[in-house]
């Protein structure tokens, strides 16, 4: 086994792909993964969560040892037993200080993050709405996701997701901000980390297109009257033309 980042592990994640019965080709329509355990020498950093599908079920707040799910109606349906979440935990703890020594404790390498901002849906002004900013190919998951509202940070209205694994062994993240659509308002999304050389700002603000001035709309109209008789004086004179090569041709 090839140890690529030794600063971290992720260990214990057990996949579970439901399919319909039948047929030798199974395509799994689902894919839920339970029990992703994360841990770090930074800060003494360590993650515990379920997926299904890809989206998060539920994470254990490690200080509060407590289960917070992602939708609190998830809580009714089923429960988790917490001190499960903190012996994985501690067992990651264990394994990955093996492995540093293991690899003459070698530092992690720090990967480039990816940064978009876009908003939950379709932006109207006065309509109250949600700016996503979603961070990806993040490792090690140690990061600082900050917004401004023109040019001043603000934090309330604002929520986290925990890292989210990816396949690669990197982490994506989302940030959400809510606001209320505004043609003078702009937005800042600014993230922190190791793999930058320098805070990383990426911009948003809305796009709302310019009304047409009654002069543009008049000439707008205008051309498209004209454009449809046009149409309509040419379709006629080849009716008629149509018409006069058929008695032509008879004759």
């Amino acid at each position: 086994m090839t140890i690529k980042k030794a600063l971290l592990l992720q260990a214990l994640t057990l996949t579970t792909m439901m399919s319909p019965c039948g047929g030798e080709d199974i395509v799994a329509d689902h894919v839920g993964t339970y029990g992703t355990n994360v841990y770090q020498t930074y800060g003494a950093f360590g993650q515990f969560t379920y997926e299904f599908d890809g989206d998060e079920l539920f994470y254990v707040d490690l200080e509060k040892t407590e289960t917070v799910w992602r939708l609190p109606e998830f809580s009714n349906f089923t429960k988790f037993d917490t001190q499960s979440a903190l012996r994985n935990i501690v067992v990651a703890k264990r394994n990955l200080d093996i492995l540093i020594k293991n690899s003459n404790f070698t530092p992690a390498m720090n990967e480039i993050p990816e940064v978009a901002v876009f908003p939950k849906s379709s932006v109207i002004l006065g309509i109250p709405n949600t700016l996503i900013c979603l961070v990806d190919n993040i490792f090690p998951p140690v990061i600082n996701i900050t917004w401004f509202y023109n040019g001043h940070s603000v934090v309330e209205g604002v929520t986290e997701t925990t890292f989210y694994p990816k396949s690669d062994h990197s982490f994506f993240k989302l940030s959400y901000l809510t606001f209320l659509p505004s043609t003078d308002d702009f937005y800042d999304c600014r993230v922190e980390h190791w793999g930058l050389e320098e805070p990383l700002l990426k911009h948003w603000e809305p796009e709302i297109p310019t009304p047409m001035s009654e002069l543009t709309e008049t000439v707008v109209c205008a051309l498209g009257l004209a454009t449809g008789l046009v149409g309509i004086v040419m379709g006629t004179i080849l009716i008629i033309r149509s018409l006069c090569r058929d008695g032509a041709s008879r004759h």
